[in-house]
């Protein structure tokens, strides 16, 4: 092995910078070149690469306390169904794959390493079908990814989380109000329920529960009765009510084999019923973007080292078509088969659909059920 690439792809995270450092320096040790694909797998199709260095002035050094990716990153590029935007200005999708895999080839590189998530690695998984050695790092601070105990960046979004509740706490007490948070995490309500958990907050919506908004009202209403004139409400972007849908934002126009769907605004329809049925005022905050940037928690930077280490020597084993995975508290590999589970179709969509294998809150679940030992309401 002489040659590698890195490519991170999906939204932002803490840790995606230590990890690319990790492969960095594991990859010169054994005397082998590093290059970032910029952008994604925009960066892939259109051959823009970087070599990476952790040398003096090299792109890779200093970078393991630094937020987001210094290769970039892209959000909604399918190279299955790429958009390509013609000279006319008229606009239309085409399978760049070959190109891409053709791409690799020529550059020489002998693995490619794909830092993201669920639909970053369905990606990696249909490109491995072609040929292309890959390996797979598990990123997002949705927690969401299969087959791996936990994915970086998701403590620091956490973290994030669990301090603005924190915050939100003065001002609820002060104000004799009910705080309404509403935190990201797709369909899943791991960065919901943990960070309820961590921040002492009195109720937790998370997509896995539908909600009844009169039972989260009886929790509100029997702390009045016992003088606490205040309350925390976590809500995950994605939960919805019970006989309900979850609340769409909007919908970008990406084309197929992307999640299109942006979620948000579940937080402010919550604080407005609850306000209705206590008579106490409520106020919602969305989190937002807060919870991607920034520097990574100290749990971050060293979970994003050892799956960068553990993902260089996958390679230099010739584990390909793998993604590197904490399993039981240890490094560990999986197969991307396994990761994508039931959604094989080449270029499918990711995500939240009956052939995905996102990792969800299972309800026997040690969260759920300390979050239920502890008085937090989940709305059901």
């Amino acid at each position: 092995m002489k040659k590698v690439a890195i490519l991170a792809n999906g939204g932002d995270v803490a840790g995606f910078n230590a990890v690319i450092r990790a492969i960095v320096k594991t990859a010169e040790n054994k005397g082998i070149e590093c290059y970032g694909i910029l952008d994604g797998y925009n960066g892939l199709y259109k051959k823009d690469y970087e070599l990476l260095s952790t040398a003096a002035h090299g792109p890779a050094l200093g970078i393991l306390p630094k937020g987001g990716s210094i290769i970039g990153s892209s959000t909604n590029a399918n190279v299955f169904n790429y958009k390509i935007t013609n000279e006319d200005g008229s606009v239309e999708y085409k399978d760049v794959s070959d190109i891409c895999v053709q791409n690799v080839k020529e550059a020489g590189f002998d693995c490619v390493f794909t830092l993201g998530g669920d639909g970053t690695q369905k990606s990696a998984r249909d490109l491995s079908l072609k040929g292309i050695n890959v390996i797979g790092v598990p990123k997002t601070i949705d927690n969401d990814v299969a087959c791996t105990d936990i994915t970086f960046g998701y403590n620091t979004a956490v973290s994030v989380a669990a301090e603005a509740i924190d915050r939100l706490h003065s001002t609820g007490e002060t104000h004799h109000r009910i705080m309404v948070l509403e935190v990201m995490g797709r369909y899943a309500g791991w960065i919901a329920l943990e960070s309820a958990i961590a921040g002492g907050a009195d109720a937790a919506l998370i997509p896995e529960i539908p909600y009844d908004i009169n039972r989260v009202a009886e929790k509100i209403k029997n702390r009045s009765k016992r003088g606490k004139d205040f309350s925390i409400v976590v809500v995950a972007e994605g939960a919805a009510p019970k006989g309900g849908e979850i609340t769409i934002k909007g919908t970008r126009n990406n084309g197929t084999g992307v999640d299109n769907t942006k979620l948000g605004g579940v937080g402010q329809i919550v604080a407005t019923q609850l306000q209705e049925l206590t008579g106490l005022e409520a106020r919602s905050t969305t989190l937002g973007y807060m919870q991607r940037g920034g520097t990574p928690t100290a749990f971050d930077r060293v979970l994003s080292t050892k799956y960068g280490v553990k993902a260089m020597e996958l390679a230099l084993e010739g584990k390909f078509g793998t993604l590197a995975v904490l399993k039981n508290g240890k490094l560990d590999s999986a197969s991307l088969e396994d990761v994508v589970g039931n959604n094989t179709e080449i270029g499918a969509v990711s995500g939240n659909t009956a052939e995905s294998n996102i990792r969800k809150v299972s309800l026997d679940h040690d969260l759920v059920i300390t979050a239920r030992d502890i008085g937090i309401s989940l709305g059901d």
